[in-house]
């Protein structure tokens, strides 16, 4: 008996937040009224996830990624509300898991931004191993719905940040 346990590690799937949806809807990108719905869900990833993805702005990350950070600490707390344990799959197809994937994702840009370049590479290792296409779908959904910082009157948009992690030996 070798003690491993050979059951599959079952998906983790958070509860929808229809509500959530619809005030993010209705604020669309206007950071005062995505803050107004954070305050209103303030244990919303996603709330908070999308707040940071509309605050990003390359040359000043530092509120994007406490947004981001905060959204990524709420997502920890309903996993584990949910079983999850440390691992296994979070699935992007289920919506109720969209908020926690989007703040890793936005945690990864804005800690890339002000150059944390271990903690880019742990959450793209999480985000990967949560699911291998939330970052693609996360970035298509993004750019077809959010305007970017100079779209809004800010600075220079910020490039998409898809890190790539070859291991192995030569």
């Amino acid at each position: 008996m070798t003690g491993e346990n050979l059951l599959p590690t079952p998906e983790t799937r958070l509860p929808d937040e229809p509500e959530v949806r619809a005030a993010l809807a209705a604020a669309a990108a206007d950071a005062d009224l995505l803050r107004a719905t954070v305050a209103e869900h303030p244990s919303s990833s996603l709330a908070w996830a999308t707040l940071a993805e509309v605050t990003f702005d390359r040359q000043r990350p530092v509120e994007s990624y406490a947004y981001a950070r905060v959204g990524y600490h709420r997502g920890l707390d309903a996993l584990r509300r949910a079983g999850w344990r440390g691992s296994g799959a979070i699935p992007w197809s289920h919506p109720g898991n969209r908020g926690v994937l989007r703040s890793l994702h936005a945690l990864r840009r804005a800690a890339d931004a002000i150059g944390e370049h271990d903690e880019v590479e742990r959450l793209t290792d999480f985000l990967t191993e949560a699911d291998p296409t939330a970052a693609t779908e996360i970035e298509s959904a993004r750019t077809a719905a959010l305007p970017t910082v100079a779209e809004r009157g800010g600075s220079e948009p910020a490039p998409t940040t898809e890190a790539i992690v070859i291991r192995g030996e030569d």
